[in-house]
């Protein structure tokens, strides 16, 4: 478990709060980035519990097919699109 936490990270202002990017533009560099510094940082006499680590790669595995299955639709619904307005007649516009 990390105990301490230094304000070293670009971005972030004196009081630790983060700048720039919200919450929705996080990604899975994001996510690894913050997996290794966790590892790097924990102490080997007292590791994370495994079970709390598979759960975040659980839950990381679901949030990779979440943002999968959200850029399909989002390609579906581009296409339908495209569809309608290609079959709508020139006096339906």
């Amino acid at each position: 478990m990390i105990n301490s936490v230094t304000n070293t990270t670009p971005g972030t202002s004196s009081v630790g709060q983060v700048q720039g990017r919200g919450m929705d533009s996080l990604g899975q560099g994001d996510f690894l980035k913050l997996l290794t510094v966790q590892m790097q940082q924990q102490d080997p006499f007292d590791p994370v519990d495994n079970k709390e680590m598979l759960a975040q790669m659980a839950q990381f595995s679901s949030l990779a097919g979440v943002a999968e299955t959200n850029a399909s639709l989002e390609r579906i619904a581009d296409k339908l699109d495209l569809l309608i307005k290609s079959n709508q007649s020139p006096s339906d516009a």
